[in-house]
């Protein structure tokens, strides 16, 4: 394999400004970065609100905002599958060869590490504010979420009608517990 590639997974529900930090981090050291969408089967729960082409959409804009040269990464879904002991050579299938894996899932660190894969666990920037948790948590509590994504992906949620998407899950969820 020519050059250093690396390979970063996130769910990415949605996109927000810690993932374009690291991922921009992580360029530094890498030629090449594969940033693979995982879980990209799975949409429309609390947790995971956007399907997996709803979040290729947002990441392909945020990191041509942010101006990122597209020769220099790739981005893949990763579906889950069902055996974690299997996983690794699925994306091993689905994705370019790779050097490393950039991942603070720590899952998924000890699932590449048991195949002799370097892990490297990413800086983290602004965890309790720069998290998917955090944007879908104010979503619901009408509080300011579209400072903590970029501004293509604020543009994208409201295409797809993403926050009354997010309320109507969680209003589902909480019926079915009553």
């Amino acid at each position: 394999m020519n050059g250093n590639r690396g390979l970063l997974i996130g769910r990415m529900q949605p996109v927000h400004k810690g993932h374009i930090s690291v991922i921009k981090e992580t360029l530094k050291e890498v030629d090449e970065l594969i940033i693979g969408v995982g879980s990209s089967d799975k949409s429309h729960t609390n947790s995971n609100p956007f399907t997996g082409g709803e979040r290729i959409l947002m990441l392909t804009k945020a990191l041509r905002e942010f101006n990122i040269d597209p020769a220099r990464y790739y981005i893949i879904p990763l579906e889950d599958i069902a055996c974690n002991s299997l996983w690794v050579g699925h994306v091993k299938m689905l994705t370019p060869p790779f050097n490393n894996v950039y991942s603070g899932n720590s899952l998924v660190q000890q699932l590449f590490e048991e195949e002799d894969i370097p892990v490297i666990q990413p800086p983290l920037f602004n965890r309790t504010e720069y998290s998917g948790t955090e944007v879908r948590k104010r979503i619901l509590n009408n509080e300011n979420w579209e400072e903590l994504v970029p501004y293509s992906v604020v543009e994208v949620i409201n295409e797809i009608k993403g926050v009354e998407r997010i309320r109507k899950l969680n209003k589902k969820e909480i019926s079915e517990l009553i």
